[in-house]
């Protein structure tokens, strides 16, 4: 039975949506509290009415301040704060005026000063309004940076997988020269068995990295996949000397990585451990899980490090630089690269990064 997940909607996405929600249960409740008021003050029920056109007509002049606001969000601090605060002054005396003349017209036994009424119902209008003015200038405020903060996210993130493709870019050219020019000596030693089924595989090769986005992370399983098709196209040229391995735990078959993370460190073993040796060299490639992480290693039974080798440049001539920047951009401080050699010989590299499998991406999304 599947689960449907309900995300709700922020409050808001839907700016105008939520200013009239925020207007009417903001006024809702200021009606509310002046009504409750004024019973416990054991005033008679017509008293209600006041209230209610007070409440209305705050409600209406609220309107056309935000009209106003609208326009001064986008002027100088100055003059925002200095015509907002005249704004606010031309509402909360047209609110007391009316309140005043509401008022007396229902009440003409009472004899009250009419400045003392316009004075006490401009206060309170005025601190109600000032109120209601310093709230929508914070929400907007509020919302603006939020709009300021998606905004630097998504260019981040737009600078990060330009980065990411560019790296990924750098480990494809050396290969395929290298490639091609295989071909073309076997077209011209007549082998044109052999050509063509290096640049079938070859075709397929290129097939999957072209379909693969070069920000995209793929499947363990899957890039061991990939790497046995380059392991095909270069067996054609080492034969025997070149002898891969592969041991890969189950349980991190569909741990997710960078796609073609892992060819350049098997290339660099080729050209270091099976080029140089007349008896070629093995090439093991294992992963498995280390508690919350995969441990990805990829040795070769080669000369090592040597005074005269160095390996800190992979032979795609991206470094092993490259790599780490890769881990660092998919999983940040979440990941490890340890390159370790021994005086007997043997050169190895050591990836863990963490246990993200494919199923868990796919709920997350």
């Amino acid at each position: 039975m599947s689960v449907i997940h309900i995300r709700p909607k922020p409050f808001f996405e839907d700016k105008s949506r939520a200013f009239w929600n925020l207007q009417t249960l903001g006024w809702l409740g200021a009606f509310i509290l002046r009504a409750l008021s004024s019973i416990a003050n054991g005033q008679p029920a017509v008293f209600l009415v006041p209230v209610f056109i007070s409440t209305v007509t705050g409600y209406s002049l609220t309107l056309l301040m935000a009209v106003g606001y609208r326009y001064l969000l986008m002027q100088r601090p100055l003059v925002t704060w200095t015509a907002s605060i005249l704004i606010t002054f031309v509402a909360a005396g047209t609110s007391a005026f009316i309140d005043a003349w509401v008022f007396t017209t229902l009440n003409p036994a009472i004899d009250a000063p009419g400045l003392k009424l316009f004075l006490g119902a401009f206060y309170l209008t005025f601190t109600l309004l000032a109120a209601w003015s310093a709230l929508y200038y914070a929400i907007n405020f509020f919302l603006t940076i939020e709009e300021q903060a998606d905004q630097l996210q998504r260019l981040e993130l737009q600078a990060s997988s330009a980065q990411l493709a560019m790296l990924r870019y750098q480990l494809n050219p050396h290969f395929l020269f290298n490639t091609l020019n295989s071909i073309s000596t076997l077209v011209l030693l007549k082998q044109t068995e052999r050509a063509n089924a290096m640049l079938s595989r070859l075709s397929a090769f290129l097939r999957y990295t072209l379909i693969n986005e070069p920000t995209a992370q793929v499947s363990l399983e899957q890039e061991v996949e990939t790497l046995k098709l380059y392991l095909d196209i270069e067996k054609m040229r080492f034969e025997d000397r070149l002898r891969p391995y592969f041991t890969i735990d189950p349980a991190v078959a569909k741990a997710k990585l960078p796609s073609l993370l892992l060819q350049p460190l098997v290339e660099n073993s080729i050209k270091y451990a099976v080029t140089p040796l007349e008896e070629g060299a093995d090439i093991t490639i294992s992963a498995h899980p280390v508690g919350e992480n995969v441990r990805i290693i990829v040795s070769d039974t080669g000369p090592g490090l040597q005074e005269n080798m160095v390996r800190e440049h992979l032979s795609t001539g991206v470094g092993l630089a490259n790599i780490r920047d890769r881990l660092a951009q998919a999983f940040g401080e979440r990941q490890s690269m340890d390159v370790r050699s021994t005086p007997e010989g043997g050169f190895s590299v050591i990836i863990e990064m963490p246990l993200v499998l494919e199923e868990q991406t796919k709920v997350a999304a």
